[in-house]
């Protein structure tokens, strides 16, 4: 997708709205895009960090797994939701260890700190929350530019789709002022 569009990928004269750029064409140009955009950013977060959020949160109320998964997700911006896959075997695991309790109630597990937990999660306290590192600050920013320009492409799509030749034409423009404005912000010390 490098370069910039020119009046013809939108339609030339003579064509009408929805006559741009070959249907196939654009929508695999978006596809790509897409496919660079979902790529997952920012680091992945260990297990450790897994137990100290856990830990945290804990420390803080009892909760109940989904809940700390949809904590953790709201903590970081975005950046790190942590799999089930991940959340409940640490459950499980610091409740081998006694650091927390498990209280079932109408089918739903709700997890509280232990003394011995309480102590542990102190012990962190310290340092800042996993969801806090430098790296998940950094992920939520660098998702909420694919998301962006994913944005930015669907836009494009309608444009070609459905927009009349001169529409296509401005949205060129913008595209192109767009493109020079973001190397701009590179091109920044």
């Amino acid at each position: 997708m490098g370069g910039s569009f020119g009046t013809e990928g939108f339609g030339g004269p003579g064509r009408g709205p929805g006559q741009g750029w070959p249907v196939t064409g654009l929508w695999e140009a978006m596809e790509q895009l897409r496919g660079v955009f979902d790529q997952r950013v920012g680091p992945r977060m260990g297990r450790g960090d897994v137990r100290a959020a856990i830990l945290s949160l804990l420390a803080e109320k009892p909760m109940h797994g989904y809940q700390i998964i949809n904590e953790i997700g709201e903590r970081s911006g975005g950046a790190w939701k942590p799999s089930p896959g991940s959340v409940y075997p640490t459950l499980q695991l610091l409740a081998d260890e006694g650091l927390i309790s498990v209280e079932e109630s109408n089918g739903r597990k709700t997890y509280s700190l232990t003394d011995e937990g309480r102590q542990e999660a102190g012990s962190g306290a310290e340092r800042s929350a996993p969801w806090e590192a430098s790296g998940a600050r950094e992920g939520w920013q660098a998702g909420a530019l694919p998301k962006a320009g994913v944005a930015l492409a669907q836009a494009v799509a309608q444009v070609a789709r459905s927009g009349s030749p001169e529409q296509a034409q401005q949205a060129v423009s913008v595209l192109d002022e767009a493109r020079r404005k973001l190397y701009s912000i590179l091109a920044q010390d």
